[in-house]
């Protein structure tokens, strides 16, 4: 598989695509007032301790308070996925998570990282542990543990970096080794570490000198995400379309491998370089609540508060031969494209994929199989649950930024989020509602009522639909005015009654 990185420099936008065999499966985008703040070490004040939910709320600073678990303040190394040995005490710190009045007290400074950013009206999650990402390291400050990725499956490998970095190490430092360390010489593994110590040093003066609330570091400029997180060995080519971004780019690899920079590439047509490589037309469709697949089939993905839920259709596709057989190819042919969508769309929490049916069960295990299988290329750690009674798979992924759909959209304000407005006639029994309510307190007042112009055509054919009163009503359009917005005025005063007798 071909794998590469197409890098789009703005002046107020930057974004990057992650191409494989020339299909978009992912998308970061960095906007001048929306960056990411997973990994951003705060030096914060706290706010609130409260222990019935084992969770204190820290100003960091930013609009909203940030949360902070107990279990997230007095862990040790929580490798997950990159560890040798996951501490099964955790678990157990949950049940003690009302001893947080014990280490935290409003108005103390704590220094903490983003967990997870800021989404709707949560704020962000946070972790007392903190640590700083380099390419092949991890490093802990005040720790003493060496932990290496169990990806790396030669533990005579495991062993070798383990024993270099042992000779070098401060005895109060920790480190996780990346799946990247494979292979890597002596020097680069020892260099890398002096760097990151380096780097340390300079941020414990900082912190030190600075006024919570405050950040003291910002590892989420789109060139620290590039070589640190995504330019991997895997990656076969980057493209970038900005000569000083490209410079920066390749500086920066130089630090950690030369080899890595030589498979930088300065675009320099004419054509937009995400037009050129079919970006931007991909880019659209993320928007679309339907995807079509090859075969006919399609999509629809509906993201709610609690969940996303996919239903997989055959569509227009009828098949050539049995019925389970087209229902089959349907769903192997979703399996693939349900997860470059979970990908593309950054969409996080608890998936159900709603598969067509199949009585077979090998039909079944094939498309469980095609799933996992495209599951292995997400970097956002993920679990995937079997078929259920309903035929229904989960797949749980960790949420560590915002999606797609937020980055680029805000909530609409007529609708306020929901995709919906207030039919015409609605808004015309609302009306009606309203003047039943307030015809005792107005009698015999003649009243002027101002609606959208759509919701006035509909009262023109449907006049019958506001209640006689003893009100002489005059009904007028106001194209400033929602659908489903409308005001009454007594005629005579010329005052705004609306709201006095709302419900």
């Amino acid at each position: 598989m071909f794998t590469e990185i197409i890098l789009n420099v703005q002046t107020l936008e930057k974004r990057m695509a992650i191409m494989e065999d020339n299909q978009l499966v992912e998308l970061f985008v960095e906007k001048e007032k929306n960056n990411n703040l997973v990994g951003n070490i705060y030096k914060g004040i706290v706010r609130d301790v409260l222990p019935g939910m084992g969770a204190a709320f820290i100003d960091i600073g930013l609009e909203r308070t940030a949360f902070l678990h107990y279990t997230d303040i007095v862990n040790d190394i929580y490798l997950d996925d990159l560890a040798d040995d996951i501490d099964q005490d955790k678990k157990n710190l949950v049940q003690d998570s009302h001893k947080i009045v014990e280490l935290l007290k409003p108005n103390q400074e704590i220094l903490v990282q983003v967990q997870k950013d800021p989404t709707g009206s949560k704020g962000a999650r946070l972790i007392g542990t903190i640590s700083i990402s380099g390419k092949f390291l991890v490093f802990f400050p005040n720790q003493d543990k060496i932990a290496v990725s169990r990806k790396i499956g030669s533990s005579k490998e495991r062993n070798r970096i383990k024993g270099i970095l042992q000779s070098v190490k401060d005895s109060s430092t920790g480190l996780i080794v990346r799946t990247e360390a494979e292979g890597l010489s002596d020097d680069d593994l020892i260099n890398e570490y002096k760097t990151l110590l380096k780097s340390w040093k300079f941020l414990d003066k900082k912190i030190s000198n600075t006024t919570a609330p405050a950040c003291i570091y910002d590892e989420n400029d789109i060139v620290t995400t590039v070589v640190k997180d995504i330019f991997t060995s895997k990656i076969d080519r980057l493209v970038v379309d900005d000569k000083d971004f490209y410079h920066q780019i390749t500086v920066k690899l130089n630090e950690y491998n030369a080899e890595m920079s030589k498979k930088c590439e300065l675009y320099a047509e004419d054509t937009p370089i995400f037009d050129a490589y079919n970006i931007e037309k991909e880019i659209d469709k993320i928007f679309h609540s339907r995807i079509y697949l090859p075969s006919g089939g399609n999509i629809v993905i509906e993201t709610t508060e609690a969940l996303v839920a996919i239903d997989i259709n055959t569509g227009s596709y009828t098949g050539r031969k049995s019925y389970e057989d087209t229902i089959k190819k349907t769903n192997l042919e979703a399996a693939i494209e349900v997860v470059r969508q979970i990908r593309l769309r950054n969409l996080s929490g608890v998936v159900m994929i709603d598969f067509i049916d199949m009585q077979e069960e090998q039909s079944k295990k094939e498309v469980l199989l095609r799933l996992t299988s495209a599951l292995k290329r997400d970097r956002a750690k993920n679990n995937i649950f079997p078929f259920n009674p309903l035929g229904i798979i989960a797949i749980t992924r960790k949420r560590t930024s915002s999606t797609i759909m937020q980055t680029y959209y805000e909530h609409c304000p007529f609708c306020y989020g929901t995709g919906r407005i207030l039919a015409r006639n609605s808004v015309l029994y609302k009306i009606n509602r309203w003047l039943q309510r307030a015809e005792f307190f107005i009698l015999n007042k003649p009243l002027n009522i101002y609606m959208n112009p759509v919701v006035k055509q509909t009262y023109d054919k449907n006049p019958q639909i506001l209640t006689k009163t003893s009100n002489k009503i005059n009904i007028f359009e106001d194209p400033n005015l929602d659908q489903d917005s409308y005001r009454v005025f007594l005629a005579d005063e010329k005052k705004d009654i609306t709201y006095k007798y709302n419900p």
